[in-house]
């Protein structure tokens, strides 16, 4: 069972454009292979078709690719300034262990050899800072040379020190996870094979570990042996955890970017409303004024005579326009207080209407506890995009029935959307909720025309949380699939502005 819900776009008029939002996280995740600035203008026009947009000269569509784009961009790479950092740090560390070894402790090691080894180190950190500004970003290939460069110096350090031997050789470990978590997956993996490289090498070339003087130290076969494999499975293990774990983060941020799209396209939507009812009112007296002039003139010129037809038809536009202003100014305006305010009947005829025309008997309910306040809830478009992302989830898996119904009391408001299907899976519900969850990517026996990314119930339970909802599903005894919303009163309640 699929979850969809980010597969529809609601435009006005109650129309659906199907897939809008699949298609621009698939643009936008096929990005994180290749860097987002350096999209082609193909890329570009198929955002802007899936969203409706004009690439060229829609502001909006600027905003949303750019939002995702620069995303995509900003999560990929490491800042000079980091990488700087880091090897100071190394440098610093390398140093005073060598010096501490050899003085302090008195044992016997290749002293100059490692002060030059660490001497490159710093000199290549001096020469990055002199050349470019800290703060830039470094491209894919420019972080793997240098951490690259970072791997060689520290076998080069251990080899004169003792090989696999030495206890700081765990520290080979570091750069490649610093590689699987910033850098892309063929970057970070020929990282991982310098490491495993690195490693083998350091097992069977290597300078004595430094001990007292007189006295050799030397570890069986076996036990190097057991370094080497325990060095290998160190470096494969971290590296793999640290980029999946990166991955995993990587896809939350883009799915919560993804909402924060879908909500902002809503918000605009819904503004449309506003924008023309304070159009209509403006207009409103210019056009009357028009219109009374129109007949005056009508009155003025004999008729039968062209200017008599002329005058007939303007003071007839005129007319239609009054009448296109009137429904205008019926629609919702988000600046009065009574146009933010709903029934829950509306609440839910709203939520139901873009899915009535798809074969299935949609039910509506409002029911309250004995002596309940009535309750009028706030226009959120969160809370809209949500529930109509339940219904057409719910479209999709229902025989014949859906119900949608409202219940509250003195306290909680819960909807509830009810399918008559075969209801979830003991997979599906395992995972439900999770982004990027599907079983039905292709849209197969989608009602809808569903492309699904697995970002619908996502999308759409992160709104309604963040209106304040706890939401939960479950399967119903008769059979079907069950998903409420539950918010506490005083989170969604309509209050009258004194």
């Amino acid at each position: 069972m699929t979850v969809p819900g980010a597969g529809t776009q609601a435009l006005p008029g109650g129309a659906v454009r199907p897939g809008w939002l699949a298609r621009m996280i698939a643009i936008v995740d096929r990005s994180r292979s290749n860097a987002w600035r350096e999209r082609s203008p193909e890329d570009d026009d198929a955002v802007a078709d899936a969203l409706g947009f004009d690439a060229g000269a829609d502001p909006a569509f600027a905003s949303v690719s750019g939002q995702l784009g620069d995303w995509t961009h900003a999560k990929r790479g490491l800042r000079l300034r980091t990488l700087v950092y880091l090897r100071w740090w190394a440098v610093g560390g390398q140093a005073a262990t060598v010096l501490w070894v050899h003085f302090g402790l008195g044992f016997h090691l290749h002293l100059l050899s490692c002060l030059a080894v660490i001497a490159a180190a710093a000199w290549m950190n001096l020469s990055v800072s002199l050349a470019w500004p800290l703060a830039r970003l470094a491209g894919a290939r420019e972080a793997v040379f240098q951490l690259a460069f970072d791997l060689l110096e520290l076998t080069i350090l251990l080899a004169l020190t003792g090989g696999i031997a030495n206890p700081f050789s765990l520290l080979l470990v570091a750069p490649v996870v610093v590689g699987a978590a910033t850098l892309p997956t063929r970057h970070a993996a020929g990282l991982g094979l310098l490491a495993l490289g690195a490693a083998s090498v350091l097992a069977v070339w290597f300078a004595p570990l430094p001990w007292r003087t007189g006295t050799a130290f030397s570890l069986p076969p076996l036990y190097l042996l057991a370094l080497w494999m325990a060095t290998v499975v160190g470096v494969v293990f971290t590296g793999a955890y640290a980029w999946q774990a990166q991955a995993e983060a990587q896809r939350m941020e883009l799915a919560l970017v993804a909402t924060q799209a879908v909500l902002a396209r809503e918000q605009r939507l819904s503004a449309l409303g506003g924008l023309a009812a304070a159009a209509a009112h403006e207009l409103g007296t210019p056009l009357a004024t028009i219109q009374v002039v129109a007949k005056e003139m009508g009155r003025a010129v004999e008729r039968g005579s062209p200017l008599a037809e002329d005058v007939d038809l303007l003071v007839s536009q005129a007319e239609r326009c009054r009448d296109i202003l009137r429904k205008l100014a019926r629609s919702p305006d988000a600046a009065d207080q009574r146009h933010a305010r709903m029934s829950l009947s509306q609440l839910l005829d709203e939520v139901a209407e873009p899915h009535r025309s798809e074969g299935v008997l949609i039910n509506e309910s409002v029911e309250c506890s004995p002596g309940a306040p009535i309750l009028e809830v706030r226009r959120l478009a969160e809370v809209l995009h949500g529930l109509q992302a339940f219904v057409e989830n719910a479209v999709d898996f229902a025989d014949a029935t859906i119900d949608v119904a409202a219940w509250y009391d003195a306290k909680f408001l819960t909807i509830t959307v009810t399918d008559d299907g075969v209801g979830f899976t003991p997979e599906v519900m395992a995972q439900l909720g999770e982004p990027y969850f599907t079983t039905r990517s292709q849209g197969e026996g989608s009602r809808t025309g569903h492309y699904g990314m697995g970002l619908g119930f996502f999308i759409a339970k992160t709104l309604l949380e963040r209106s304040g909802a706890r939401v939960s599903a479950r399967n119903a005894r008769q059979g079907g699939a069950v998903i409420s919303a539950r918010w506490p009163r005083a989170r969604i309640e309509a209050v009258d502005l004194v």
